[in-house]
């Protein structure tokens, strides 16, 4: 007896599993601070819970189209003219259970054994791993923080090749808040117009969450915007991880290939979920953005305490909710019984003994730096950046 081979081509997502071990730490009686998990720690504003419990009492409770609710679909492509200027039909829209199946029914629908999948590191766990899962070829592009950590248009032109078939990139990006200008996204278009048998996978997950004004989306240039499929959903700008709702939105032969796809994994979404999220996407956004604004200090403070942590350095994010900074002056340090040599075993040190769980730069292609979520209320992001200060300090 043995199992599929599909299990040796990817890994764990290294956010769960440190999100998991935090746990266990904590049922064993330890104070455990996460500072691993991307997940708004605000609940769902109250409007919102309104809307599910009014979905439950009127028996919302019946398979739902795989697609999505009609007029949830017509309600993101409201969302999508007032807040990005884009025109698009319910045809366009395929609603999914989070942004991350969106992603998963993308890959599998667009991407044969073989195929190269452009990918600009930093990046999200899951997105090399996915391409992995349906025999495809990662091609990463290295970044960097004298970059701002964003790809060029030179780079992603020397990165194509006959094998292409998707780019994959976020904007905001997780893990190192960058966000990409439109004057940036315009060269990037360039490049794509001279090679029409390319995708474009926009990930716009953390839209709202910005912090120098407005969202670009790729999608806005018309000649191209047949090729870019923009991945979205609920999760972090409304508070909503649990309720799992995500969306792509895309030319209607590459939304039909992701229904299929979809049709045989899971159907539809969750049916309370799709009620409540017509009226997230269409009522008044204030609860997102008093939330921003919350998450705008942190930073701010975060951003002061790791300016003193000795050797650590750290570009400012533009968008989403973490810091990426880099750690590697510890590398190769002690303290007299543990050596620290990688992102990975530093992730470990804080862990053990800090009690504070943070995310090894490894799994998302930057084993210089760890990531940091400041998703947490203000006084456990200082107390648990004061318990790693401490611990850093005893590496020398």
């Amino acid at each position: 007896m043995s199992l599929s081979s599909r299990l040796q081509r990817f890994s764990e997502p290294e956010t769960l599993r440190m999100a998991k071990m935090g746990r266990e730490l904590r049922a064993k009686g330890f104070d455990v601070i996460d500072l691993s998990l991307g997940e708004p720690d605000f609940d769902t504003p109250q409007h919102i819970k309104e809307a599910a419990k009014k979905a439950v009492d009127e028996n919302w409770s019946h398979y739902p189209p795989v697609a999505g609710y009609p007029d949830l679909r017509e309600a993101i492509c409201t969302k999508l003219k007032r807040d990005n200027n884009l025109d698009y039909k319910p045809e366009n829209i395929l609603v999914s259970t989070g942004a991350k199946q969106s992603i998963a029914n993308l890959i599998m629908a667009v991407v044969d054994a073989g195929d190269e999948v452009v990918i600009p590191t930093p990046y999200w766990v899951s997105y090399s791993e996915i391409v992995k899962m349906s025999e495809g070829v990662p091609v990463m592009i290295r970044t960097s923080a004298t970059s701002g950590y964003k790809v060029s248009a030179a780079e992603v032109e020397a990165a194509i090749t006959p094998k292409t078939k998707l780019f994959m990139f976020s904007s905001p990006c997780n893990p190192t808040g960058a966000v990409y200008t439109k004057a940036e996204l315009e060269a990037l278009a360039d490049v794509f117009r001279k090679h029409p048998e390319v995708y474009i996978m926009s990930d716009e997950i953390y839209e709202y969450i910005n912090y120098n004004g407005k969202h670009e989306s790729i999608a806005q240039f018309d000649d191209i915007k047949d090729r870019v499929i923009i991945i979205n959903g609920l999760s972090k700008g409304f508070a909503m991880t649990g309720y799992r709702l995500g969306y792509i939105a895309g030319a209607p032969d590459v939304v039909k290939a992701c229904e299929k796809i979809q049709g045989q994994i899971t159907s539809g979404a969750n049916a309370v979920t799709q009620r409540a999220a017509i009226v997230a996407l269409t009522t008044d956004l204030a609860p997102s953005h008093a939330m921003v604004k919350e998450f705008e200090q942190r930073k701010k403070v975060i951003m002061q305490l790791l300016r003193e942590l000795p050797g650590v350095t750290c570009n400012e994010p533009d968008g989403a909710f973490y810091v990426f900074p880099n750690i590697s002056y510890y590398f190769g340090k002690s303290d007299g019984k543990t050596t620290v040599n990688n992102s990975d075993e530093l992730c470990f040190y804080i862990l053990e003994n800090a009690h504070v769980t943070t995310v090894t730069g490894k799994a998302f292609g930057e084993d210089q730096c760890i990531r940091i979520a400041f998703t947490n209320t203000l006084p456990k992001i200082q107390e648990g950046m004061a318990r790693i200060k401490n611990v850093l300090s005893k590496l020398k």
